[in-house]
């Protein structure tokens, strides 16, 4: 929560499932050439995921760089504000499954049956785009245009990537590892079919954040990346 107040973060008219502010930053380069959308917090019980976005969101003010950076920490602040934070949102939706992939109707319950025995911290909702998040962040995706999207999840350890441009071997101790993808997934719908890359990071720990060093080594290598692979806009 110390970092909150230093983040200068601005109501972004977007609201989750009980009214709660989708609250967002933006840091503009003088000479800005392509939009960067860092999101955080998709699922409320990683709650290292948003704590790396502050972070991040600090350096972005010191680090030279020709991008617009969007910081959305918290996407969930509904799972993640509880007394006990969940995966999913106030209405049990997992926000990760609930994006509109193409045969979403069919294939998004079947999986969610099938793979994850109907797993509550899963459930990717009676319909794509049926939560208020998830229908801000694809309206924020449209009217915004980003260039390149990062997720920030745990505890997997990994890092993911979807879509066009050559992806980034490592950040920091994480080492590119796809792992496929999911109905109604972000890096499935931005990053597959709507040919917007998309980085997932997976941090090691729901809970614990990494260490400054390491935190800082991934927004490096992440910077580095996008300087070298990702094309201008």
């Amino acid at each position: 929560m110390a970092l909150c107040a230093p983040g200068r973060l601005v109501d972004s008219g977007g609201r989750s499932v009980q009214g709660q502010p989708l609250w967002q930053r933006d840091i503009v380069a003088p000479k800005a050439k392509r939009r960067v959308l860092v999101i955080g917090g998709v699922h409320g019980d990683e709650l290292s995921s948003g704590s790396l976005a502050f972070h991040w969101l600090s350096w972005a003010e010191q680090t030279p760089s020709d991008v617009h950076w969007r910081f959305v920490p918290v996407l969930n602040p509904d799972g993640t504000l509880r007394d006990r934070p969940t995966r999913t949102n106030a209405n049990g939706v997992d926000l990760n499954r609930n994006f509109p992939t193409p045969d979403w109707d069919k294939e998004a319950p079947l999986y969610w049956a099938k793979r994850t025995q109907r797993d509550p911290r899963r459930y990717p909702g009676p319909k794509a785009l049926s939560e208020p998040e998830t229908r801000w962040l694809m309206a924020e995706m449209e009217r915004w245009k980003p260039d390149l999207i990062v997720a920030i999840h745990a505890p997997y350890g990994v890092l993911d990537f979807d879509g066009p441009a050559v992806p980034p071997q490592r950040l920091g101790r994480l080492y590119l590892d796809q792992v496929g993808i999911f109905p109604g997934s972000l890096g499935n719908w931005g990053g597959v079919h709507k040919k917007v890359p998309v980085v997932t990071i997976e941090l090691n720990h729901a809970l614990r954040t990494p260490q400054d060093a390491e935190m800082r080594q991934m927004w490096l290598d992440l910077l580095r990346w996008i300087g070298e692979r990702l094309g201008a806009s």
